[in-house]
């Protein structure tokens, strides 16, 4: 588990830079895009847990990460314009 939520972290710091640009058609910089991609991946990481769902491979928690940082950016995006 813990080695699975590190991997999960790590790539998502990698994807960050991804999901700013499918989000906002732009990364939003270096370090936002470090802390949007690894909370997004624990965000993906603890969704798919809750519901017992199994990733196996590099490509299957790739796009778990991304989904959670996509969905973050969305809500984040959300919050600023109200």
């Amino acid at each position: 588990m813990h080695l699975h939520l590190i991997f999960q972290i790590l790539s998502g710091i990698i994807v960050g830079w991804l999901a700013g640009i499918v989000v906002q058609g732009k990364g939003l910089g270096l370090i936002p895009d470090l802390v949007i991609g690894a909370l997004g991946a624990f965000l993906g990481a603890v969704f798919i847990h809750q519901f017992h769902i199994h990733i196996a491979g590099f490509w299957q928690a790739l796009g778990v990460s991304v989904g959670g940082a996509v969905i973050l950016l969305i809500v984040i995006r959300v919050i600023k314009n109200d």
